[in-house]
């Protein structure tokens, strides 16, 4: 930066490439207001600013409008974050921004190649509607930002030096060759955080309900993915042959799921004979002085979602044991100890709950102070997290 860590307009646009006229004009309509005013149409702008800026023309780059741009930095105003945070949502919706468009060149490079001699209709189609699959990208960068946050409270505050990842990777019972099958991949965290102890004659097929999510798996382990078979499943109706996997992983993801024992029969049916079901899940009492704060500051104010009821440590073993013997239920030992207000906050706000449409205005304010009482009179705030997997055979 310049002068006393500052830019004026002028300096922003030699600096960054947009024109001044730009800058201006998002002054104007709200959306890139300089914290610093000086008299007359002097402004100057500090490195939050340059932040702010960055983010806007990565979403105005990946096709957003200025409208919606604005809808969502609103939304993230709420908390001051890290611009760590931001880049990681960022760089993982433009990795799925690059799958979705080297698919569409894939398929129009198919469809030139057919039409040298002559014209064919399924290939054109084709085109047309890998075209049509535009992503809602404003939606998908709102969910990556969502999960850096959860992610970034639990990497940053548990008291386990070990990792819940690395932990229950060292849980598997797997022997060489094995045909692994993940349900609720997600993002590929899982394997990407045990990337170099997975051996390499192992056969992994990761799935998702969500294509997105399987998408932006591929596009985040990479070179590795030669090693994984990626696809979007549904946990109710597996698309594989009975006894074809050695093991089946359901990590965080059956009380989800709208008909459990069909999910558990489906994972049965594609287990072979003595293979291993791997699931993990929360107690119900994982996290609830987060609800406990929540409810202190606002009674109609929650946090936690109450699908863990569903499928959790204490009634997991008896959903599990129609099909599976041999259970076993391993515990995670771990806690957090949060001593900063805004990972907290911003996790609270990135649930599906109701937290991000009650912290508003005035309230979010109201509620920080609150927090960073609690803060000073406490040192620090002591969170629950009661995790455990559960261990079974066919």
């Amino acid at each position: 930066m310049y002068k006393d860590n500052y830019l004026t307009t002028g300096q922003l646009a030699k600096r960054t490439g947009i024109t001044v006229r730009t800058l201006r004009y998002y002054d104007q309509i709200g959306l890139l207001i300089p914290e610093n005013h000086h008299a007359g149409s002097i402004r100057s702008y500090n490195m939050k600013d340059l932040e702010k800026l960055q983010q806007i023309q990565t979403l105005k780059y990946l096709g957003l409008s200025l409208q919606e741009i604005k809808d969502i930095l609103d939304a993230e105003s709420l908390s001051i974050g890290e611009i760590r945070h931001s880049l990681q949502a960022q760089l993982d919706v433009l990795q799925r921004k690059i799958t979705h468009t080297e698919h569409v060149v894939h398929a129009i490079r198919d469809a030139m190649q057919m039409s040298v001699n002559r014209s064919d209709w399924n290939h054109l189609a084709n085109v047309i509607q890998t075209l049509q699959s535009k992503q809602d990208w404003g939606e998908q960068y709102r969910t990556a930002s969502r999960l850096q946050t959860r992610i970034h409270l639990y990497d940053k505050f548990s008291t386990n030096p070990q990792g819940w990842h690395n932990w229950v990777f060292e849980q598997l019972e797997v022997h060489p060759g094995a045909h692994i099958l993940e349900l609720g991949g997600g993002d590929g965290t899982f394997w990407i955080r045990n990337a170099e102890r997975i051996p390499s004659s192992w056969r992994i097929t990761l799935t998702d309900i969500s294509s997105g999510m399987v998408e932006e798996a591929r596009c985040r382990l990479g070179s590795k993915s030669s090693q994984f078979k990626l696809l979007s499943v549904d946990a109710q109706q597996i698309p594989f042959h009975d006894e074809h996997f050695d093991v089946v992983i359901a990590n965080n993801m059956l009380y989800h799921v709208p008909d459990i024992p069909k999910a558990i029969h489906e994972i049965h049916r594609v287990l072979k004979r003595g293979g291993i079901i791997c699931t993990s899940t929360m107690s119900t009492q994982h996290l609830q002085e987060i609800e406990q704060l929540a409810v202190s500051f606002d009674p109609d104010l929650h946090v936690l979602d109450q699908a863990i009821k569903r499928f959790n440590l204490g009634n997991g073993g008896d959903l599990l044991s129609s099909c599976f013997s041999d259970l076993r239920l391993l515990r995670y030992d771990d806690r957090l100890l949060v001593d900063e207000a805004e990972p907290l906050i911003e996790y609270m706000i990135s649930t599906p709950m109701n937290a991000k449409e009650r912290l508003v205005g005035a309230a979010i304010d109201e509620f920080r102070n609150h927090v960073n009482r609690l803060l000073q009179e406490n040192g620090a705030l002591e969170m629950t997290k009661e995790n455990g997997i559960f261990l079974g055979r066919k």
